[in-house]
């Protein structure tokens, strides 16, 4: 899709999101799991995770820092993320009179897994190389599909019963995208990806506990040399420092949110050290916690 030059559907979303643009800010959307972003000017790089999910960018920018590479995601283009990444983000083109406006629909593993059984799809070629984070021009169809998710916002009679289908028909219609590939990676039943991934939901749920690389190797059902190259290839960093950048947001947002000072925050995910915490948070985010928490606060 041209930018420049808006499709009937993409007028009939702005058309559908015009009362959440009126200002900045995050939004739901009232349709679980679909939330929609709008910013009025460029951003600051952010340390965050992202999720499995589904952005669409229909005005704007943003750019996002993976294991050093650059993923830009402008108007017109749908991003996938299929696997919890670490990653930097920072809306890159947005100003008042032409604000950032994005989608983001968090996407369901499991009915991903469904779908891809149902279809019968082969496993992709060992050739092709998996990416957790991707970026393509939207097509109509699935821009069709999220504006009409959206207007079941307003039609509550008929809701419960249409949901599902359009979430099916969105998984459906990014198989059959340029994304399509990386997310049968991600369902491909028994493979290292699987394995990787189960381990990484072990660390979402208890990034506070202390676990060592043969042990979270273990819950992978892989080598420790195996599955560090795998859990590498796949997130772009180590197990420890994958553990560490949950650990250190969670920190952060437990300060910026909930007013815990340095070493109530460093404890409560799981350091020993409040110094160490000091050291590796400003070595992350650029800042030592308290300076960090106060320029977060004054943004």
């Amino acid at each position: 899709m041209n930018p420049e030059q808006k499709s009937v559907t993409s007028n009939e979303l702005f058309q559908l999101l015009e009362s959440f643009t009126r200002k900045e800010g995050d939004f739901e959307s009232g349709i679980q799991g679909l939330t929609v972003h709008v910013r009025n000017a460029p951003t600051e790089p952010l340390h965050c995770i992202y999720t499995l999910s589904l952005a669409v960018v229909l005005q704007g920018g943003k750019e996002i820092l993976q294991d050093n590479v650059v993923t830009h995601c402008t108007a017109g283009q749908a991003m996938l993320t299929t696997f919890d990444l670490p990653v930097v983000s920072h809306v890159s083109s947005a100003s008042r009179h032409s604000p950032f406006i994005a989608l983001i629909l968090k996407m369901d593993y499991s009915l991903i897994m469904q779908t891809c059984a149902e279809l019968k799809l082969s496993k992709p070629p060992k050739d092709i190389r998996f990416k957790a984070l991707t970026s393509y021009d939207v097509d109509e169809g699935l821009l069709d599909a999220l504006k009409r998710m959206l207007t079941l916002e307003k039609q509550s009679t008929i809701k419960a019963g249409i949901l599902p289908l359009i979430q099916k028909e969105i998984v459906l219609r990014l198989l059959d995208s340029p994304h399509g590939m990386h997310l049968r990676h991600l369902a491909a039943l028994g493979s290292p990806n699987g394995n990787v991934l189960k381990a990484v939901t072990w660390l979402k749920q208890n990034f506070a506990q202390g676990i060592g690389m043969n042990e979270l190797a273990e819950k992978a059902h892989m080598s420790a040399s195996a599955f560090r190259q795998h859990f590498k290839a796949l997130t772009g960093t180590s197990p420890l420092q994958y553990q560490k950048t949950l650990r250190l947001q969670e920190a952060r947002d437990q300060m910026l949110m909930n007013g815990l000072d340095a070493t109530q925050a460093s404890s409560a995910v799981g350091y020993e050290s409040s110094t160490q915490f000091s050291r590796e948070y400003s070595r992350l985010f650029g800042l030592p916690p308290q300076k960090d928490i106060q320029r977060l606060k004054n943004i």
